[in-house]
């Protein structure tokens, strides 16, 4: 299924836990900041940032999260495996062409920017750009359980 999607952020719902995307304005270096380097990522105009709460929450703060990458280019920091401070983050996000939600991985502990851990309901899903949109990959048989809508970011731009 391909979603239209421009300034706007795409919400994708399954009970609580929700994925908020939207996409890169513009061409930005995107460093990643781990605990004994740092990593940059070209991210082109339309490529995903996407935002994922596994367990839920308030979509101003994952709206919030988004902004600083994709309007700001703040660094995105990464923990290592066994670090403690992963339990407590409730949001997290990931940026590029293509990213895929995975529930195998511990939060905030990847540099790689093509997974983003998620619950267990967003594990058929991919979502990739494409022009004009976003292409959202997922079993015919579960689009049904899905909530997919549009919002207008309150982020200042």
């Amino acid at each position: 299924m391909i979603v239209p999607l421009d300034e706007e952020l795409l919400l994708i719902r399954r009970g609580y836990p929700f994925l908020l995307v939207a996409k890169a304005q513009e061409l930005f270096v995107l460093c990643i900041e781990t605990y004994d380097k740092e990593l940059c990522q070209t991210v082109e105009a339309g490529d995903l940032i996407v935002a994922s709460a596994p367990e839920g929450g308030d979509v101003r703060q994952a709206e919030i999260l988004v902004e600083l990458v994709r309007t700001y280019h703040q660094p995105v920091f990464v923990m290592p495996k066994d670090h403690p401070g992963s339990a407590r983050l409730s949001m997290v996000v990931s940026a590029g062409p293509a990213v895929i939600p995975k529930c195998d991985i511990v939060r905030g502990t990847h540099p790689e920017q093509d997974v983003i851990c998620a619950s267990e309901e967003f594990g058929n899903l991919r979502l990739s750009s494409v022009n004009g949109g976003v292409e959202i990959s997922l079993p015919e048989l579960e689009e049904i359980f899905f909530s997919i809508s549009k919002i207008q970011t309150i982020v200042a731009r």
